[in-house]
This record gives structure tokens, sequence and C-alpha cells, in this order.
């Protein structure tokens, strides 16, 4: 790349570069010493330093660029200012902007659909990343308040519809659309078929959805079908345009927790109808800070093979208070310290080192798929680690069942940071885990709680699962 890459003459010019010129460009730019970078700035042409600010393919995150390739939607999930809002708003200039500010582009009719009325008016027509303010001087929309419409100077239109009042979508066509925050409507899945038997003009119709996951249908339903490409970045992604005390604040009080990655990881919490766990109930008794603890165990569910392509192991840290009445005994799940394997000693090791991290009492192996060897390899590190192998005489459904149990009681409850084992747990049923590979952290932690809570309470409660060792 030289000083003398061609940055066009103004934002008409955009197209001038692909996007990944403009990238390596403004990379190459940002590498060259101060000196460099004003010689470089000042030979460009007063339109070229007018255009830079809106060539947006250079400035972009990597979520908030569509994919390449033949698609219908486009969702792009993330969390509260990952840049979504942007994002959406640089899809349909780049849509209705030909190569002149008076030239056509690829779409001519825009369907903008928020929630409400009022919402997608102020968001993203107005808002601080919408169309107006992204759009350069010279091809700048107007808005008709009247026909909720923005016209730009090359003819083209985009209309704000409410995702509330899907009627409204009977009847207009478009070729192409932007739904923003399609999660939170009321009639979502009324709304959505409506726009698609309008989004019928042009060659290629396309929409872009821009929203915040929730477990709803209609987005579930979306994500899965082939026509659909998904971008995804967690709030902290934008940091650079986000006020540092709000990030700070916000990660202090919500980090760990359902609604932060939700709202902040931008993470589709999807529960399995008849799930043994639900996030809420999880939710309702996490804390930050842990009493003193009688034990603490750590549990292993070894992988069938240690190469890669195996399964992760499942390594689960739990503590437990003991004292008085067994009915009034409670766990703790401290950590999550599951790790992807390429031989055994990785997670063998990944394990001891969990029991001295949390000065535990024994680790707790599965050695159904592993048998000796599950033990050999622990040794190898650590010939004195305090170890019991235990072994599954039922299901896995049926396993988990009394542990479940436990917490519909109220007496396992879970620190923060265990995002991907309540993700494996919300996918456990009564008929057996409902999602491809294995629950290998959901397993680790039911031997754990069995270990701690259901054993040793023999005297009052049947044991659920026998073991050996």
């Amino acid at each position: 790349m030289t000083k003398n890459a061609n940055v066009g003459n103004s934002a008409a010019e955009r197209s001038t570069l692909t996007p990944r010129d403009l990238r390596s460009l403004i990379g190459w730019l940002a590498s060259r010493p101060q000196a460099e970078q004003s010689e470089f700035l000042e030979s460009l042409g007063e339109g070229a330093l007018m255009a830079l600010p809106y060539l947006f393919e250079a400035w972009a995150l990597d979520h908030q660029l569509p994919s390449e390739g033949a698609w219908r939607t486009w969702v792009i999930m993330g969390g509260r200012g990952a840049g979504k809002t942007r994002a959406g708003s640089e899809w349909v200039r780049a849509m209705v902007e030909g190569s002149r500010a008076t030239q056509p582009g690829r779409a001519k009719r825009v369907a903008l659909i928020g929630e409400t009325y009022d919402q997608a008016r102020e968001v993203m027509v107005f808002g601080d990343s919408g169309i107006l303010a992204c759009s350069p001087p010279d091809r700048r929309p107007k808005w008709s308040a009247t026909r909720r419409t923005l016209v730009w100077p090359n003819g083209a239109e985009a209309t704000v519809f409410s995702g509330n009042d899907p009627e409204a979508l009977r009847g207009p066509q478009f070729d192409a659309a932007w739904v923003d925050e399609l999660a939170k409507w009321r009639k979502p899945q009324e709304a959505w078929d409506m726009l698609q038997f309008g989004l019928r003009l042009g060659d290629d119709p396309r929409a872009v959805v821009t929203t915040t996951p929730r477990n709803v249908g209609i987005l579930k339903s979306l994500l899965g079908r082939r026509s659909t490409v998904t971008t995804h970045a967690p709030t902290e992604a934008n940091a650079a345009n986000l006020a540092a005390s709000f990030l700070e604040e916000v990660k202090a009080r919500y980090a760990g927790t359902r609604l932060g990655r939700q709202e902040l990881d931008g993470v589709l919490l999807d529960e399995e109808e008849g799930a043994l766990w639900s996030l809420a109930r999880i939710e309702a008794t996490r804390v930050k800070d842990v009493p003193e603890l009688d034990r603490i165990v750590v549990a292993v569910d070894p992988p069938v093979t240690g190469h890669k392509g195996s399964d992760e192991c499942g390594i689960v840290v739990v503590g437990a208070v003991t004292k008085g009445a067994p009915q009034n005994w409670c766990a703790y799940v401290l950590e999550d310290a599951s790790v992807s394997v390429s031989s055994p000693t990785v997670w063998a090791e990944a394990a001891i080192n969990a029991l001295e991290r949390w000065e535990g009492y024994k680790i707790v192996a599965e050695v159904n798929q592993g048998g000796d060897l599950v033990e050999t390899v622990i040794r190898q590190i650590d010939p004195l680690v305090p170890y019991k192998s235990v072994r599954a005489t039922r299901g896995k459904a049926a396993r988990a069942e009394p542990v479940a149990a436990l917490y519909d009681q109220g007496r396992v409850i879970h620190t923060r940071g265990l995002g991907d084992l309540e993700d494996q747990m919300i996918k456990m049923t009564a008929q057996g885990y409902q999602a491809p590979g294995s629950p290998d952290r959901l397993d680790a932690l039911v031997w754990a709680v069995h270990e701690l809570m259901i054993l040793p309470a023999a005297g009052v409660g049947r044991p659920r699962i026998r073991t050996l060792g």
C-alpha cells in the first residue's frame, strides 16, 4: 500500500475501492508515524477528506459487515451498544445509494420496521446512529413526516412501519428491509410474515435484522433457516465508542448473570421445552460471594478420546456447606474449568490445577469410557492427589433428575461466569439431552453435587447413583 492509494474524490466514489482495500488502507495509515499520516492526508483532495468519515466499510467492526454470497436475511445479534443500529443504517445506505448522489442504487423501496412507529423514527431515522446521522451531505435523505418516509436525492424511499401493526405491511412492496429489535415485538410472527409477502421487488430482495437476542420463536426459527446468515458481537466489541464508566458499571453489575449474557454478551438463551433446569430458577439464587465451605470437590467427565475433534472434558468445581441436618445443606457451583482437549494430560492437568486453586477435597472422575486409564493419567501428573472414580449405571437424564430436584429446593446455588455450563443445563430434559454433542459440563456438575450432597445424605434418603471407588 502506498501513500498515493486511491481514496476517491467524494463520498459518491466510495465504490472505487473494495471493503477489503479500504480496511487495508486505514490499517496501513494507522500503523505509520504521525509525520507520514499527516503527509498522506495533506496529499488528498478536499472531496476525499470529506468522504473518509462516510466510508463505513473502512471503519466497521467485523460483525457490522454483511457476509458475502447468497442470503435473504442477515441477523445481527449483539449486546447493548454493540453497534447494531449503525450497522443497520449503513446497510440501508449501501442498498439505496448509487455511485453518484442522483444515480440509483440496488434498492428503491425500503421498509424500516421498529417495535413501534415512534421507536422506528427516533432510533432508525433520527437516532445518533440512525440513517440521517450516517448519511453524507450530498446524499442525505429528506424526512416526510406525513408519509413517515425518507426520500433520497436519487428517488429511493424508506418508509417507517411498526412491528406491532402487521396489517400496515399488507399491500406495500419492497426490495430491502431493515428490521430492528424483532425479538421485542408483540406480534413478531404476524409482522414478519406480512413483510415476507411484500419483500418481492428487484432481483435479490433482502432484509437485515438488528436485535438483542431473546428466547422467542420467531428469532429461533429465523436463525435456523438456510437462507439466513448471522453475525454476533458483545457490547465490549464496541468499547471504543462507549463511555468507559458505562462499561465498567454494567460489567460490575451484570457480567456472568443471565441478564448480562443476553443484554451484554448478546447470547440467545435458548431453553428447551420441558428442561430440568430453567435460567430463571438459576438466576433467582445466584450469588457473588459464597460462605465458608465445608468441602470442595472437582468433578471430571473425561472425553472418550483425546484427539482434536473429541468432546470437551467437563471439569466443574463445587463446594458445600454440610453442617446441620441434610435438608439444610447447600452446594455452591464455583467454577466451570472445562477444557477442549488435544491429549489426556491436558484435562488431567486442568483438573489438578482446579483442585489446588480451590484447595479442594478430592477429584471425582467418571470412568465409564476410560476405566483405569482415567486414574492412571491423573496419577502420572500427581501420584498423591485425592481421587475417586465413579461409574454411571443409569442414563444421563435419570442421573440429573435428583440434582435438578435440589435446585428446585434452592439448595444448589451458582456464582457468576457459568454461562457455558448453564447452556447445557437448559437443554437437558427427562427425555435426554436435546442438543448436539455430549453435555460434558453438566455431567461433571451432576457428579460433584452427588458426591457432596446426595451420597452423604444416604442415611435419610436412598442414593440415586451407584458409585465405585
